[in-house]
């Protein structure tokens, strides 16, 4: 390489403001250099000639490095943020509408929650996502961790679920969600996990979930890794034929279990399904919120009623709908539908599968949280713990939809920085 080529390149990346566009177009632009070059040796002209001709086509440094700047600039995706922005905005409602039933204590800790979100979302941003790709070992393991030390670790309960402190945060297995996100969407990249390896990877997280035991998180991480091998290197052959056999394995598991449940199990069961025979027991908290949202009306109910447990909460959208009426019900399905849409937008302009993957797994993480919290709210789906994101009280949901929102936001950053030769 001879000095007119390395003071071109370095001319060119001169107009680079991101260090990351810069080390992207001077591969780019070396590799389109060597290619022209190996044109004009091809005709018969020297390794030095041949460099000064391709340097010569490439037109003035300063005015293509100018280009390129505009060209390859890291990418902010607004609509996303604003997305973020009003539904941080919204998630006090919650709060403010159950008035002095709940403690300014509350208010500030929900402050630091959107704070801390608004943190991470950004930080995961500034983050090159790239640096996740080889690591996917690294980070399921970190999840597995988690798990297992809900089961070894001396512990406490909430609501049946264990956790252990670390220091002063509160340990659950939905912290293990995010790192087994990343650890699949790099095993899913990798196409040299043969099949069998697919499978323990995913049965020994799923049976830990199980014994902690957190169905709903269980719940989660299945359809997380189902949906996200649809975008995998697995053929769709292969896809389908895994897919099929687990729905006809997962049918046939629902039968044995349904006359080896419980009294408890069953009555759970029985509620959901007819809760006016249960008025008094399992069915109880179905009827309160066919009550509540049956007397919401278009603009809110005027009549004060006892507050419902989770209202805060799991029940967060009932607790709205009743208080603001079906306009805000609806205006409020309609933004949080927005950040799927968008996600989905993004996915049509990424050219990196591991970006695609991220993209996938991501959208399908927030996915299953809204579309089961707002099925079980209108009595289509059994209740369960699974928050409404950003909108429901609690710092591991809001870590974890921030955390969600952040990697996507990284990979829109860096969607024009990704090499695509062989289109």
């Amino acid at each position: 390489m001879n000095n007119r080529w390395v003071h071109f390149l370095s001319e060119v990346t001169n107009q680079i403001r991101s260090k990351e566009a810069k080390k992207f177009v001077a591969s780019e632009l070396e590799y389109h250099l060597n290619e022209v070059k190996q044109e004009w040796v091809g005709k018969g002209l020297s390794e030095r000639e041949a460099e000064e001709k391709a340097v010569s086509q490439m037109g003035s440094p300063s005015k293509l490095g100018h280009e390129l700047n505009k060209l390859h600039k890291p990418r902010i995706d607004w609509w996303l943020i604003g997305l973020l922005a009003i539904t941080m905005a919204l998630s006090f409602l919650p709060l403010i509408t159950l008035g002095d039933e709940l403690s300014d204590g509350y208010l500030v800790r929900k402050a630091i929650h959107v704070l801390l979100g608004l943190i991470i979302a950004a930080g995961m941003m500034f983050i090159d996502y790239r640096k996740f790709e080889n690591k996917g070992w690294v980070f399921y393991s970190i999840g597995v961790l988690l798990l297992f030390l809900l089961l070894t670790v001396p512990n406490t309960f909430i609501n049946g679920v264990p956790y252990f402190m670390i220091g002063s945060f509160q340990i659950e297995s939905h912290y293990a969600l995010p790192f087994l996100f990343l650890g699949w969407a790099s095993f899913f990249n990798n196409p040299k996990i043969k099949l069998w390896q697919h499978f323990l990877l995913f049965s020994l997280p799923l049976l830990l979930f199980m014994a902690v035991p957190n169905m709903a998180v269980s719940f989660i991480y299945v359809v997380m890794v189902f949906v996200m091998m649809w975008w995998s290197t697995i053929s769709r052959k292969a896809a389908t034929i895994i897919t099929i056999t687990s729905v006809i394995g997962a049918g046939g598991f629902g039968a044995f279990a349904w006359f080896t449940v419980q009294e408890y199990q069953l009555a759970r069961i029985l509620g959901f399904m007819n809760p006016e025979k249960y008025p008094d027991s399992s069915g109880y908290m179905y009827l309160q919120l066919k009550e509540r949202l049956s007397s919401a009306g278009w603009f809110g109910s005027a009549v004060e009623s006892e507050s419902l447990p989770f209202e805060h909460t799991d029940y967060a959208f009932v607790n709205l709908t009743y208080h603001y009426g079906y306009m805000f019900a609806i205006g409020l399905f309609v933004i949080l539908s927005l950040f799927a849409a968008r996600i989905v937008m993004i996915s049509s302009q990424i050219h990196s599968r591991f970006g695609n993957l991220l993209l996938v797994g991501g959208v399908t993480l927030f996915l299953v949280q809204f579309i089961y919290n707002t099925g079980m709210m209108t009595g289509l789906l059994p209740l369960t713990s699974i928050s409404l994101p950003f909108i429901s009280y609690g710092f591991i949901p809001m870590m974890l939809n921030a955390f969600i929102i952040g990697v996507v936001l990284s990979v829109y950053r860096r969607k024009d920085l990704i090499l695509n030769r062989a289109a």
